[in-house]
């Protein structure tokens, strides 16, 4: 079980005793992973056309940080030839 992708990637280590550090590392990865979120949202009943509006905005979210992470790295990027030679 200890060799499982999904297992040593949510194991957080505690060093020199300092469990504060360590509950910060895990709350950061739980977040990540949105299981913090899911477990807020599975608190209460979610009507249908609520879930359905939901993850209709979170599938929009996904593809608008997508392209806008796309533009950035493409106006980011050093090597970049330039776009008027000779002014």
């Amino acid at each position: 079980m200890a060799n499982h992708l999904r297992f040593v990637g949510r194991t957080v280590m505690v060093q020199n005793g300092n469990v504060e550090a360590a509950y910060s590392v895990l709350n950061r990865i739980l977040a990540q992973d949105g299981v913090a979120d899911a477990v807020r949202r599975s608190r209460y009943y979610e009507k249908p056309t609520r879930a359905r509006r939901r993850r209709a905005f979170e599938a929009c979210r996904r593809v608008y940080c997508a392209e806008m992470a796309r533009r950035i790295a493409f106006l980011a990027r050093s090597a970049r030839q330039d776009p008027w030679p000779g002014c």
